[in-house]
């Protein structure tokens, strides 16, 4: 038998974080397990698979249903929330080389932000007049008269 895309480990990780299923008050369906749609989600960015081509046969629900809740939870904020949890475990465990870590301004802001800048002059020199100004004006201000 095939490994799990979602193991009870990362589950019992990501579970917490997931926000409570909203309220129905007009009834409806029943809803996609959270467990079922994180693997259709998992399998989908694992493969590059299109969302439509999401086998049904893995019980994940249709591919819209995926791509939905992997909306709703990037809104919520649980990608970074799982995130930070699985940083924080490894950190734990000693497993992470923080010697080879990196960080770059497109990652993290200034703190206090950059100073403000002078404006800055001109060098090049002024735009030539456009020709087509004496083609379309008045035969009294041409440069002739």
């Amino acid at each position: 038998m095939a490994k799990p895309l979602v193991s009870d480990e990362l589950w019992a990780i990501v579970a917490p974080l997931l926000p409570p299923e909203p309220p129905k008050p007009k009834g409806g369906r029943p809803r996609v397990p959270d467990r079922a749609c994180l693997t259709g989600i998992i399998f989908v960015l694992k493969t590059g698979i299109q969302w439509e081509m999401l086998p049904q046969e893995m019980g994940c629900g249709s591919g819209v249903t995926c791509w939905r809740r992997l909306r709703d939870w990037q809104q919520a904020g649980v990608w970074d929330a799982l995130h930070r949890a699985l940083l924080d475990r490894l950190g734990e465990a000693g497993r992470i080389d923080w010697s080879r870590a990196s960080l770059d301004s497109a990652s993290i802001p200034a703190k206090g932000g950059a100073n403000a800048s002078a404006p800055t002059r001109r060098t090049g020199a002024n735009r030539a007049r456009s020709a087509t100004l004496w083609a379309t004006a008045p035969a009294s201000r041409s440069p002739a008269s």
